[in-house]
C-alpha cells in the first residue's frame, strides 16, 4: 500500500497479529487496520490540508467507524489481511477494473458479507506521504470519487444495505456513498437555486416579493442567507480535522492552525475539490465508464503550464464556474433597482466565492502560477495546443481535437437513457435566452406586444443568421486556395462591415442600449453551448447528416473565448512582481520558495526556453 515502516513500530508487529486470536465482539477479526502518519504537511499549504484532512480520516475517523459503527471496511490504508479467510471467500480483490475500479474497499465490503470483522488499532502506526500538487490531488480526488460512483452502481452496497440493520446500513450510507451523494445534492441545491432566482427575477415574481407591502419586512429570511452564507465558505469541511488535531495536540493549536489554514486559503481548496468530487461522481452516475488515474504520489511540486490546467479543469470546473457567473450577472442586472446591494452580497457571496474558487483556484495553488515569463510560455504553449489537427495516435497533450474527442468518450457508451438525460440537462441554457430577449429596451420599444412568441422565435433566426456566416467563413478559410484569399479577406471584411452597420443602425434608430449587447451576448452564448452538448450527445446523427465539421469549429471557438476568458486576468496579475513573490510565500514552505528563486535565477538567462526542463 506504498507506506513505509518505522523500526520502533516494527516491534510491535507481534502485538498486532496476536489480535487475531482475540474476539472483537462476537468474531475474530479478518482485517486488522492500524493507523497512519502522514509526514508530507510541511512541503506546501495543500500538502498540509491533504495531509490533515487525511490524518483525521486515518485516526479518528477509523476509530469511530470501527467502534461503534461497525462499518468500517478497507481503504487502502495498511491493513493486515487474514490470508486464510479471504481466500476460501472468493480472494483479495475483484476482477472487474470497471465496477471495482476502488478495489481496496470491495476487499472491506467482501468480508463483511461474509461474516468477516474488520477492526482498527491505535497502538501502531506506518508513515505515508499524499499528494503534494493540486493536480496529483485533483486525479486522486477523481478516481475515489469515480469508484464511489461505480459502488453506488454495485450489488455489494445494495446487499449491504438489506443485511444491516437500520443504524448500521445509515451509518454505511454515509461512510461510504453519502458523503458523495450529499455533495453532489450540495451543488445541485446551488444550480436550483439560482435558477429559481433567474425564474422569479425575469418573470417579475421577485419585483413584487420585494417591493410588496406583504414581504417588506423579511430581515429574519436576510439573516437566514446570510448565515447559511458564511457556514458555506468550508468551515464545516474542516471541522474533523480540528478535533483530530486538538485530540491529539490540544484545541489551542487546533484554533491556531484552523486560522493558519484560512490565511492560507484552505477554503478555496475544499471548495474547489467539491467540485472535483461533485462533477466525476455525477458524470460516473450518469455514463458509466470508471477509469483508473495514475496520481504518481511522487514528491514533485513544479508549474503546471496553462493547457494542462485546462484539459484537466475544463469541464469540471470551468464551464460550471461561467455558468453559475453568468447566472449571477443576469440576476444582479435585472434585480439590482428594487434590491439592496447589502441583500444581494448576504445572498450571493458564497456563490460568488465557489465561481472564483472553480475558475482561478488552479492558477492561484501553481508554483510560479504569476510569474510572467512562465505566462508567456504557457501562452505559447497553449496557442500550438489549441491549434494543433487531432487523429489517429495524436496524444490528448498535442492537440485540442484529440482531447475533445477524449471527453466525449463517456457519451458513446452510456446507452440512450444517459443520452436522453444528457440533452434534458442542456435544455437548462436555453431558459437565458427565453428570458432575455423579452427584457431588451429594443424589444420594448420595436413590439407593442413584448410577451409575443415572435420575439423568441426571431431571437433564433438571429442565432442562425450568426451559425451560418460562422460556417461560411470556415468553410471559406478551407477551400479556397492561395490565389482566393484576397477575395476570401474581403468577403471576411464585408461581413465585418454589415455587421457593425446594422449595430449603429439598431442603437440610432430603434434606440438599442449598450445594455441591450451585453445581455444579448450573455443569452446567445450559453443557447450556442447547449446546441454543441446536444450535438455532442446525438453525435451519429449530426455525422449522417454532415454538421460534425461545424459543431467541431463552434467547439473550438468556444474553447478560445473560455481560454481567453480565464488567461486575461492571469496575465493582468503577472505584470506585477509582487503577486509571484506573495504567491510564493503564502502558499509554500521556506526551502521551497529558496528553490523557485534558485531555480528563476539559474534559467532567467536561457535562450531556448521551451527545452527547460521543470522545476
Amino acid at each position: 500500500m506504498n507506506q513505509e515502516h518505522y523500526m520502533e513500530e516494527a516491534l510491535k508487529m507481534r502485538n498486532l497479529l496476536q489480535e487475531f486470536e482475540k474476539k472483537h465482539g462476537v468474531r475474530h477479526p479478518s482485517i486488522l487496520g492500524v493507523r497512519e502518519h502522514i509526514f508530507t504537511g510541511s512541503v506546501s499549504s495543500l500538502a498540509w490540508f491533504m495531509s490533515n484532512q487525511e490524518t483525521s480520516f486515518v485516526t479518528i475517523g477509523q476509530r469511530v467507524l470501527a467502534n461503534p459503527l461497525r462499518v468500517r471496511f478497507h481503504y487502502g490504508h495498511p491493513d493486515v489481511f487474514d490470508r486464510l479467510f479471504h481466500v476460501t471467500r472468493g480472494g483479495v480483490s475483484k476482477a472487474s477494473k470497471i465496477i471495482n475500479l476502488s478495489e481496496d474497499i470491495f476487499a472491506g465490503f467482501n468480508s463483511t458479507l461474509r461474516e468477516g470483522n474488520v477492526t482498527h488499532h491505535e497502538y501502531m502506526q506506518v508513515g505515508k506521504g499524499r499528494d503534494v500538487g493540486l493536480n496529483q490531488i485533483s486525479l486522486f480526488e477523481a478516481k475515489i470519487a469515480n469508484g464511489n460512483g461505480e459502488q453506488t452502481l454495485s450489488r455489494d452496497i445494495y446487499r449491504l444495505g438489506h443485511r444491516f440493520d437500520f443504524f448500521r446500513m445509515l451509518s454505511c450510507y454515509y461512510t461510504t456513498i453519502g458523503f458523495y451523494f450529499s455533495t453532489m445534492i450540495t451543488v445541485w441545491t446551488v444550480y436550483v437555486f439560482l435558477y429559481g432566482r433567474l425564474y422569479l427575477v425575469l418573470s417579475g415574481l421577485d419585483e413584487a416579493l420585494a417591493t410588496g407591502k406583504r414581504f417588506v419586512h423579511n430581515t429574519p429570511l436576510q439573516v437566514a442567507l446570510a448565515s447559511e452564507s458564511f457556514v458555506q465558505l468550508g468551515f464545516l469541511m474542516a471541522l474533523p480535522m480540528m478535533m483530530e488535531i486538538g485530540l491529539e495536540r490540544g484545541f489551542r493549536t487546533a484554533l491556531s492552525d484552523f486560522i493558519l489554514m484560512q490565511l492560507q486559503l484552505a477554503s478555496v481548496f475544499f471548495t474547489f475539490s467539491l467540485g472535483t468530487k461533485t462533477h466525476y461522481y455525477g458524470r460516473t452516475l450518469l455514463h458509466g465508464g470508471a477509469e483508473y488515474r495514475a496520481t504518481g504520489r511522487g514528491f514533485v511540486v513544479f508549474h503546471a503550464k496553462f493547457a494542462e490546467n485546462y484539459r484537466l479543469y475544463s469541464r469540471s470546473h470551468f464551464v460550471k464556474g461561467l455558468e453559475l457567473m453568468i447566472l449571477l450577472v443576469v440576476y444582479e442586472i435585472f434585480g439590482q433597482s428594487y434590491r439592496g446591494a447589502i441583500t444581494y452580497i448576504f445572498i450571493t457571496v458564497s456563490m460568488w466565492f465557489m465561481v472564483g474558487t472553480w475558475l482561478f483556484a488552479p492558477f492561484l495553488f501553481n508554483p510560479s502560477g504569476f510569474e510572467w515569463q512562465k505566462i508567456v510560455d504557457d501562452w505559447t504553449d497553449w496557442h500550438k495546443w489549441i491549434s494543433n489537427r487531432g487523429g489517429i495516435g495524436v496524444a490528448p497533450e498535442k492537440s485540442w481535437e484529440s482531447w475533445w474527442e477524449k471527453e466525449q468518450e463517456p457519451l458513446r457508451y452510456s446507452g440512450k437513457r444517459g443520452t436522453i438525460v444528457e440533452i434534458l440537462l442542456a435544455l437548462r441554457f436555453f431558459i437565458y435566452q427565453y428570458g432575455l430577449v423579452y427584457h431588451l429596451n429594443i424589444t420594448k420599444k420595436i413590439t407593442k406586444d413584448n410577451q409575443s412568441v415572435l420575439v423568441y422565435c426571431f431571437s433564433w433566426v438571429v442565432i442562425f443568421v450568426v451559425l451560418l456566416v460562422m460556417k461560411t467563413v470556415s468553410v471559406g478559410r478551407r477551400r479556397f486556395s492561395a490565389e482566393f484569399q484576397l477575395v476570401f479577406r474581403l468577403i471576411k471584411g464585408l461581413i465585418f462591415i454589415t455587421f457593425t452597420a446594422i449595430v449603429v443602425i439598431l442603437i440610432a434608430i430603434p434606440g438599442m442600449t449598450v445594455l441591450d449587447i451585453f445581455v444579448c451576448i450573455l443569452a446567445f452564448m450559453p443557447t450556442g453551448w447547449g446546441l454543441l452538448l446536444i450535438a455532442q450527445a446525438i453525435r451519429p446523427v449530426i455525422q449522417k447528416i454532415g454538421l460534425w465539421g461545424s459543431i467541431k469549429a463552434l467547439a473550438r471557438g468556444y474553447e478560445i473565448l473560455m481560454g481567453l476568458l480565464l488567461f486575461t486576468p492571469i496575465a493582468f496579475l503577472a505584470w506585477f512582481p509582487f503577486v509571484s513573490e506573495f504567491q510564493t510565500r503564502m502558499l509554500f514552505n521556506q526551502a521551497f520558495s529558496r528553490g523557485l528563486q534558485i531555480s528563476r535565477i539559474l534559467g532567467g538567462h536561457k535562450k531556448d526556453r521551451g527545452t527547460r526542463s521543470k522545476e
